[in-house]
């Protein structure tokens, strides 16, 4: 699936947009530049909460276990921000990828259903669907790191199939 610009835009989602969604985010971007096929993708993240954006507007940043994982793997994600998924985003985004079953639910409701089909689970893309466990609460964030780096791996390489 590729939009009317030719790039594949990639929105990942999950609760709170400091954890799992900005790792998926920077890994995928990663993967999609050492593959050499930046111009072929708009990668960002959002939450479904406002839980963490502030009464300000102004999004909290990466939460410091999950900024120090992308670290250790050499991966920067910079000024990142926490931002909410909006109605619009529904869209401007060809595919919206939650983290977990109960993302799904919330992005439905935000974005009024998902009349094309574009919102699946990250690891449904895996020989092993599932969803990738909150590390905000498990403070996991090797098996989320390994997760979600599974399941972007496993859509890269189903959209350069379709390519």
């Amino acid at each position: 699936m590729k939009s009317e610009h030719g790039a594949r835009r990639i929105l990942f989602v999950c609760w709170g947009n400091i954890c799992r969604s900005p790792m998926a985010e920077f890994i995928m971007k990663d993967l999609v530049r050492r593959a050499g096929r930046e111009n072929e993708f708009e990668i960002a993240s959002a939450a479904t909460s406002d839980e963490e954006i502030g009464w300000a507007g102004i999004g909290k940043p990466v939460y410091p276990p999950a900024k120090k994982i992308l670290a250790e793997h050499g991966l920067d994600c910079g000024d990142k921000r926490a931002r909410q998924l909006t109605r619009a985003d529904y869209g401007r985004w060809d595919l919206l990828i939650g983290m977990e079953e109960m993302n799904l639910r919330y992005m439905k409701q935000i974005c009024g259903g998902d009349p094309d089909g574009r919102m699946h689970r990250l690891l449904d893309w895996t020989e092993k669907p599932r969803d990738i466990v909150d590390p905000w609460f498990t403070g996991d964030f090797d098996a989320a790191w390994r997760d979600i780096s599974e399941g972007c791996a496993a859509l890269l390489c189903a959209l350069t199939k379709e390519a």
